[in-house]
């Protein structure tokens, strides 16, 4: 059997990149299989350089303890004055506030038709999500257009986001406090579309937006409130497509909740509604 070769540094590179890795914590490599009772020898020519660790600790403490806070609350001051939905992605474009932005190839605000009576809400985007600037374009995209598809709609019809408008490094999960910094666009974002009925989709995306800690299998399928301060929406979750991806035996689950959110749809607008 022929062995495998060995990767060049530069698909190394983009291995760690696409980790998640991006940046490193020392000068020089640590030797983790190191006896630990073997101290290092100290160069002669270079002396060490000294390290004020104590010093230094307490103040990087009272920066990480803050900024969040300091995020949150300029991504609220921020959210609110949006007059319309060109002006909150324009704020999404020059915020700060959040690091994600910074690891990300571009923002990916939204999709679909913002006149639309229906707002699908996923988790954040994904590799293809970062590289288009749309949301839901990939595998999971693909599948949520034949989901909605099979109820009358398409993405002319149907306005779709995320909580999340950047990609997290290697797709991993938002941190909390990346969610609370990024949750008062959304809400604005929600409010702007004026939807009547908003669908979460996902445990992530649900939790967050309709302020339940039940897991998905709970939530799916129930009728819930959305205030947005001035008006009450008709919220519904149901499970992410890359879930069903995942885990085609809910379909069939996923199929219910769709016929419930056309028969809504369907109720809103009749005459007698």
């Amino acid at each position: 059997m022929t062995p495998e070769r060995a990767p060049t540094l530069s698909q190394l590179l983009a291995f760690y990149l696409e980790a998640g890795v991006d940046c490193a914590l020392t000068d020089t490599p640590v030797d983790r299989l190191a006896d630990p009772d073997l101290a290092p020898v100290a160069s002669e020519t270079a002396p060490a350089r000294p390290v004020r660790v104590a010093a230094a600790l307490p103040a990087a403490r009272a920066e990480v303890a803050q900024a969040p806070e300091a995020a949150i609350l300029s991504a609220r001051e921020a959210a609110r004055t949006a007059p319309t939905l060109e002006a909150l992605r324009a704020l999404l474009e020059n915020f700060d506030g959040c690091a994600l932005k910074s690891t990300a190839t571009r923002l990916v605000f939204s999709d679909g038709n913002p006149q639309a009576r229906i707002m699908f809400v996923g988790e954040a985007p994904g590799r293809e999500e970062d590289l288009e600037g749309l949301p839901f374009v990939g595998r999971s995209g693909k599948l949520l257009d034949r989901m909605i598809a099979a109820i009358g709609l398409d993405r002319s019809t149907a306005y779709i986001a995320n909580v999340i408008p950047w990609r997290p490094p290697g797709n991993r999960t938002p941190t909390p406090q990346e969610t609370q910094i990024c949750l008062p666009f959304i809400q604005r974002q929600i409010e702007l579309v004026n939807p009547d009925v908003l669908v979460t989709l996902g445990n992530p995306s649900t939790q967050t937006l309709l302020s339940t800690r039940e897991g998905i299998m709970k939530t799916r399928g129930r009728w819930l409130d959305y205030d947005t301060g001035s008006r009450v929406i008709r919220a519904l979750a149901t499970f992410h497509p890359a879930y069903l991806l995942r885990s085609p035996s809910y379909k069939r689950l996923a199929w219910q909740d769709l016929r419930a959110i056309a028969k809504a749809l369907a109720q809103e607008s009749s005459p007698s509604s």
